[in-house]
């Protein structure tokens, strides 16, 4: 939706947001819709091109789920045209090194199925979704590697069945987005929890019958806020601790603990469902890693109990949520109304997931900061993101601060590689690092910012030197052998796009070993430096440290000299 296009082409069905759009533009700021979008159905050879040009080495993308199922079911067949471009596009990224991530749902749920049984909010979509999921499995599992059931549920759900503001558009009358049907009390919750089961469904189907073989991972993207109570009082301490409870816990702890958490359910009572004992164990455990998107943070102070009488997911929490305590802002604010700057609530929301849910494989899905879409601005005057470029600095540095402290995280996928459509914001925010023009074919033009990010990639030090986070870039993931570092920017095909740190650009073996090893065999670093490295290091701060681009070049000079010396003694 966001970033494919292509709405009516190559046999896609209808999506809820299709109809959405045109059947409420007024919903949307600036009453567009993605049928064009990023125009990635027709480009994205050219997106692969730029991917390859920025070293990238992986690539989040979503599937569009009417796009394989046209009326969301088997019954109405399967469309070949839309297996056939997906397969183009996986085969594209490979052929170019680049790994792809793929996402089988991001909010775009077929208008087939909500028109036969309202969608999410009925239990018989937990099949239709497994069907889908498999067909994807069957068709792609052989080259992805990687699969992510459901982004950002809570958006889903909340946006869509609380406040009514994106599709399906549902709400209870008093809500915001003045919705003629819903309940803001009972749907959200309803909505969840069936792609909860229908996560865990799919995780089991695919472990059972296709990771064997193709050797993949599977988990799910989650969003939370950070949380900072507005005061030292034990009221607003409590107060944000039920606002990650309802925003990340409502999701970690059935993954975590088999059942919701406790806050919920003595708030919610009767209106949140249950889960029996057999969906309990299903879904404990029902993930290889979390994707974890973080953008913003908040001051959460206590509220009264409500009335009973408006219940809402929005007041349930019992949490004033403000980005502003006695008249100053907790950070900088972007162009959307609810992002403000705050880097470090990167690392408390990182450090609260290890703490709190056991320490899990972590992949960063979405990190990033937007801009007005200035139509008056000359097109050079456009591509000057330098708040975009401190954004993404200053939050490296505060993840590299989470790893030190024994996060578990794989990698980083920041949003966006490219400018899209942006949904109730329609077109009127710009989340990418290459600007498009949506006046001229949806041309592609590298702003500041991917300029910065690929004298990351290439190694640029000297470009780069004074960038704090860089050095964040040797402490994701592992790096077995010693090679050129990539910094993958990692966006979406069908509808997301993101940055990610290559998967090899760790120091050591994840495993506490300092040492890794170059192309030729050189030991890096040599024993000498090891030795003085200390048995602190050994262990764990020393691979999290070290630069990798000083590591990788150091690996370069070594082999450079062995290769003079054997030429001296030949």
């Amino acid at each position: 939706m966001q970033y494919e296009g292509g709405a009516a082409e190559g046999g896609r069905g209808p999506s809820i947001w299709d109809t959405f759009t045109h059947k409420h533009p007024d919903k949307i700021a600036d009453k567009s819709n993605g049928d064009m979008a990023a125009n990635s159905y027709h480009l994205y050879r050219e997106d692969v091109r730029i991917m390859k040009d920025m070293g990238m080495d992986a690539y989040r993308f979503s599937i569009s789920w009417t796009r394989i199922l046209p009326n969301g079911s088997l019954s109405g067949g399967i469309n070949r045209e839309g297996i056939r471009y997906y397969n183009n596009l996986i085969n594209e990224l490979l052929l170019k090194g680049v790994q792809p991530f793929v996402t089988l749902f991001h909010w775009d749920s077929p208008q087939a199925l909500e028109d036969k049984y309202i969608g999410f909010l009925s239990p018989n979509i937990i099949n239709d979704y497994k069907d889908y999921a498999e067909i994807c499995f069957k068709e792609f599992g052989d080259r992805v590697k990687h699969w992510i059931t459901f982004n950002e549920p809570l958006s889903f759900c909340v946006a869509g069945y609380a406040s009514g503001m994106f599709a399906p558009g549902r709400c209870s009358p008093w809500e915001q987005g003045k919705c003629s049907v819903g309940d803001s009390g009972r749907e959200p919750y309803t909505a969840c929890h069936h792609q909860l089961l229908a996560h865990a469904e799919t995780v089991r189907l695919y472990k059972e019958k296709y990771q064997v073989l193709q050797k993949g991972k599977i988990g799910i993207t989650l969003v939370s806020n950070w949380f900072v109570p507005f005061s030292r009082s034990k009221s607003n301490i409590d107060a944000a601790r039920r606002a990650l409870d309802f925003m990340l816990g409502w999701f970690m702890d059935p993954l975590i603990r088999g059942e919701y958490p406790l806050s919920m359910r003595e708030l919610v009572g009767n209106r949140l469902p249950q889960f029996t004992k057999e969906q309990s164990e299903l879904i404990k455990g029902a993930f290889d890693f979390i994707g974890l998107n973080y953008y913003t943070s908040n001051y959460a102070g206590s509220l009264p109990p409500s009335n009973g009488l408006n219940n809402s997911y929005n007041t349930d929490a019992r949490a004033n949520l403000t980005a502003v305590r006695n008249g100053i802002p907790i950070g900088p604010q972007a162009a959307s109304p609810w992002l403000y700057i705050y880097p470090q609530g990167f690392r408390g929301l990182v450090l609260y997931v290890k703490e709190n849910y056991g320490n899990p494989t972590i992949y960063i899905t979405e990190n990033g900061v937007d801009e007005f879409n200035n139509k008056t601005l000359p097109l050079q005057e456009a591509l000057k993101d330098d708040t975009r470029i401190e954004y993404y600095d200053k939050h490296l540095l505060s993840l590299l601060s989470a790893i030190r402290d024994g996060a578990n995280v794989k990698g980083y996928f920041a949003w966006s590689l490219l400018d899209n459509f942006e949904w109730s914001n329609g077109y009127t925010v710009r989340f990418g690092i290459n600007f498009v023009d949506y006046n001229d074919g949806a041309k592609r033009y590298p702003k500041k910012s991917a300029h910065w990010f690929k004298k990351v990639t290439y190694l640029e030090l000297a470009a780069v030197r004074e960038s704090p986070g860089f050095s964040l870039l040797a402490a994701i993931t592992r790096m077995p052998r010693c090679r050129p570092l990539l910094l993958a920017v990692a966006p979406a095909s069908a509808q997301l796009g993101r940055v990610a740190v290559a998967s090899r650009v760790a120091i050591g073996d994840g495993r506490g070993s300092t040492a890794v090893q170059c192309s030729n065999g050189t030991p890096w670093p040599p024993s000498s430096a090891r030795a003085r490295a200390g048995k602190h290091h050994r262990t764990r701060s020393y691979r999290h440290s070290l630069d990798s681009t000083v590591s990788t070049l150091a690996c370069r000079r070594g082999e450079r000299k062995r290769d003079r010396e054997e030429r001296v003694r030949r």
